[in-house]
């Protein structure tokens, strides 16, 4: 389906709110995946303000209990395929092999046209490479989804107007024969009228997959506006028997996209609307529903809902958890961080993030956050309940000297026993105030994690570089450490860490030459160029300013064989 990458300030919402389960940016297109005890959920970006499906990377978000959702960033975008010029619209992830494939539609540089693409990694949060540096599939048509039958074949099925599938091989990179075109009939798909072009139902989105030994065949009907359709039959590849409408068109946005997997024992309905502040058809926000299968097998016909899925379990405020895990939030957004993954960013005063269910049990003795300021921070409020509920602790957030140069505070906390929404309110004066990495509670009776002594960058690991790293230069000046981080046949990644002198910098470059045959790709916490063989990295908005010492990490995908490049590094 049609479906984009900006960041979104939500205003105030009712606490009790959970849907839409991402309210930091317009996700769109949602493929959920279940893997080792997680649900992970790869989707789209909606520009904001898009007046069209302006999108150009995609997203992926996880949880454990189906409320509390960690930001993992993009791992994937356009810059990931070489050969795509521009959107970035709806996917699917499968696992196999050891290894995740993302199906993607994207519009193929040298013919205009819109075809499949595959991004791999060996991780479910990337990043992700092109795995074939080619589209593997193209006739112009879009939303791929893949499914593996309990005998080992694997199909890709895509399509709108038609609908269509492959039989992929075992390597999920290649497929066997041609693509087959589903007959859509009135019988398999339902009946439209008054429009001769499309006489069934049947409009984009496929997704495929089997309970019970009957196959499902789910889908967006009749746009526009869209409903949620679906079909059912003997074999992966039909015949189709039409069943009926699961969603009805509703939520604000003339497309609709689903989603359905088991997890932990339920059964959950993901799906867009247009629910959030500013949203619509070209801004559109990810939900989830949970339901239970009819005896017979049929599926229910289900309404958009704010409330969302019922929470599994409880979240243990006692090990570290992400500041981007989060069930609700307000006026926040988040980026990149240099500590790895990401941090909750753009704070201003009155913002909040909702962590639902969290298991205090007999009580919690002190709060401990990672923060950094570049102004001169203000206060992390902690509260029960609401936004507005009972304040059992305040830290104090200082001024670090920048937005990445983390240091840890601490507070004591009072009366914290039992399972509560926890709400971390944000206030201070005006601006962005400062940027959380992760939080953790000390249980009662327990020592206290001590505030670090001074405000520091932080430094990544120690790498194990293939070209040696220099003694930090004087002054304001930059060195490089290198070190490829894993390679396969026809590529590499690799991390670059840049370290100031004996004074601090505002703003670095790197440069370096490529080795025959190689080319970069994908850059993260960095801007590339490349002019003929020369890269040039320059720093982003949240890591040019690096205290004395202070470090910083990029890293980059690249074609070709690994090799120990001579790096430069400048500073203003």
């Amino acid at each position: 389906m049609v479906c984009v990458t900006a960041l979104v300030a939500v205003v105030q919402q009712p606490a009790r709110a959970d849907n839409p389960i991402v309210q930091t940016i317009y996700t769109a297109d949602p493929a959920p995946l279940v893997h080792q005890g997680r649900v992970y959920l790869y989707t789209g970006h909606d520009e904001d303000g898009s007046t069209y499906f302006t999108m150009r990377d995609w997203r992926v978000f996880s949880s454990a209990d189906m409320v509390n959702w960690t930001d993992h960033g993009s791992p994937m975008s356009l810059a990931t395929f070489a050969w795509a010029s521009a959107d970035a619209w709806a996917g699917h992830t499968i696992y196999r092999n050891g290894k995740f494939y993302w199906y993607v539609p994207v519009k193929n540089r040298s013919t205009g046209r819109m075809a499949i693409g595959v991004g791999v990694s060996e991780s479910p949060t990337g990043p992700f490479r092109d795995a074939l540096g080619r589209p593997l599939v193209e006739n112009g048509e879009i939303d791929p989804a893949a499914f593996i039958d309990d005998n080992g074949q694997a199909y890709l099925y895509w399509g709108n107007p038609n609908l269509w599938y492959v039989r992929l091989n075992a390597d999920m990179i290649s497929f066997s024969g041609g693509p087959t075109q589903i007959p859509l009939t009135a019988t398999g798909f339902g009946a439209r009228s008054g429009n001769t072009s499309r006489p069934t139902l049947y409009e984009e989105a496929p997704w495929v997959y089997k309970r019970n030994g009957q196959y499902y065949m789910i889908f967006a009907a009749e746009c526009c506006s869209e409903f949620i359709a679906y079909s059912t039959g003997p074999s992966a590849t039909g015949p189709w028997t039409y069943r009926g409408t699961i969603m009805p068109r509703q939520g604000g946005s003339f497309t609709n996209h689903p989603g359905i997997i088991d997890f932990n024992g339920g059964s959950y309905f993901f799906y867009h609307n247009g629910a959030l502040p500013g949203g619509g058809g070209y801004t559109r926000s990810v939900a989830v529903e949970k339901f239970s299968y009819n005896a017979d097998g049929t599926i229910p016909t289900m309404n958009m809902t704010s409330a969302g899925a019922p929470q599994i379990g409880t979240l243990d405020p006692y090990s570290r958890q992400e500041a981007e895990t989060i069930a609700w939030s307000s006026g926040v957004e988040t980026e990149v961080s240099t500590a790895g993954g990401m941090n909750v960013a753009f704070i201003s005063d009155g913002d909040y993030i909702k962590v639902k269910g969290v298991g205090f049990g007999a009580g919690a003795a002190t709060f401990n956050a990672r923060v950094a300021s570049a102004t001169s921070g203000g206060r992390i409020e902690v509260r029960l309940g609401s936004a507005t509920g009972t304040v059992v602790g305040t830290c104090t957030v200082p001024g670090t000297g920048g937005w990445q140069t983390w240091t840890t505070v601490s507070c004591p906390v009072s009366n914290v026993s039992g399972t509560h929404d926890l709400f971390l309110r944000f206030t201070g004066g005006s601006g962005n105030l400062f940027n959380v990495d992760w939080w953790q509670f000390n249980v009662r009776g327990t020592p206290t994690a001590p505030p670090s002594p001074q405000p520091t960058a932080t430094t990544p690991p120690a790498p194990t570089p293939s070209a040696s790293a220099s003694t930090p230069p004087a002054g304001g000046a930059c060195t490089v450490a290198y070190r490829t981080t894993n390679s396969w046949a026809g590529g590499f990644q690799a991390e670059v860490t840049v370290t100031a002198g004996s004074a601090p910098v505002d703003g670095w470059t790197v440069r370096w030459t490529l080795g025959a045959g190689q080319s970069v790709g994908q850059v993260w916490n960095g801007t590339a160029s490349t002019s003929g063989s020369t890269v040039t990295v320059r720093n982003t908005s949240y890591n040019g300013a690096l205290a004395a010492g202070g470090s910083t990490t990029f890293g980059f995908i690249a074609g070709g064989t690994p090799s120990a490049p001579s790096f430069s590094c400048t500073s203003p």
